[in-house]
């Protein structure tokens, strides 16, 4: 009768103890080898000739600037190449070029970069704390540059604390749409530290705006230009222009005082019912 054999419960051999040493040492020669072949790639990526940053594609529209000028400040500070160049100290390079707003960076295979330039857009001057004069761009944003680039453009001023120019652009903006039935565009605006606005125009008379959000003071400056004819036209001689704005005062709750040329200080108050508001 032939025997039975009983492999269920046999136990599965075991692979020696020097066999899985061998194993082991095996597989970390050949990862460290892996490693050091990676290595040795990459120092010959990052030294081979062939990877050296040769060309530059210039993308922009430049109107204060010139390829001089970006060559002059920009290409000394770059280094590396097509694998080992830093693109943020690369667009950083480029932006320190003078009038340069925003730059963008990218490599391009196998030794090249192509870079985008935003200029900036002088909107006004800044007038500091401090007093030092800078600029404005279009955005609101306060850049150092050549002032007498702009010297022939005759830009508005700008005048109030650190970090107020964005909204001073804005409310210069707004402001000057609503003044312009006064034929004196704004040649300064200026913002208190207790947030009070003063507009003076290039026809030198000064209107004290007063405080309050944007549209409150946009309003009021709004009431003043629908009323200041009328005011106007009741002081002046017969057959004489208007009597020309000197200052206006704007911060009454109930009305606003003004002067007007060859006319003393005047007063218009909620107490006279006919006084323009």
């Amino acid at each position: 009768m032939a025997r039975s054999r009983n492999t269920r419960n046999r136990a599965p051999t075991e692979t020696p103890l020097d066999v899985r040493l061998m194993n082991g040492v095996s597989l970390l020669i050949f990862t460290l080898a892996l490693l050091v072949l990676a290595a040795a790639l990459v120092t010959w990526l990052t030294r081979a000739s062939l990877f050296t940053i040769r060309s530059i594609t210039l993308d922009a529209e430049l109107v204060r600037s010139n390829l001089a000028t970006v060559r002059a400040n920009a290409l000394p500070k770059l280094s590396g190449n097509f694998f080992s160049f830093d693109l943020d100290r690369g667009r950083a390079a480029f932006e320190s070029v003078p009038w340069v707003r925003r730059a963008v960076v990218r490599r391009v295979w196998p030794n090249g970069l192509a870079v985008t330039l935003e200029e900036h857009r002088a909107a006004a001057l800044w007038q500091g704390e401090g007093g030092s004069e800078r600029l404005v761009n279009s955005h609101g944003e306060v850049f150092d540059a050549n002032l007498g680039d702009v010297e022939d453009e005759a830009l508005m001023t700008l005048s109030g604390p650190s970090g107020s120019s964005q909204s001073m652009l804005a409310m210069q903006r707004r402001l000057s749409e609503t003044l312009t039935p006064l034929e004196g565009r704004i040649d300064t605006l200026r913002l208190s530290s207790r947030g009070s606005w003063r507009a003076e125009l290039a026809s030198g008379a000064e209107i004290e705006l007063g405080r309050g959000l944007e549209a409150e003071v946009v309003e009021r400056a709004a009431r003043f230009v629908r009323t200041l004819g009328q005011v106007q036209q009741r002081f002046a001689s017969a057959g004489a222009s208007p009597r020309a704005l000197i200052t206006a005062d704007l911060r009454h709750s109930d009305g606003y005082a003004l002067r007007l040329r060859g006319v003393s200080t005047t007063s218009l108050a909620a107490t006279n019912p006919n006084a323009p508001r």
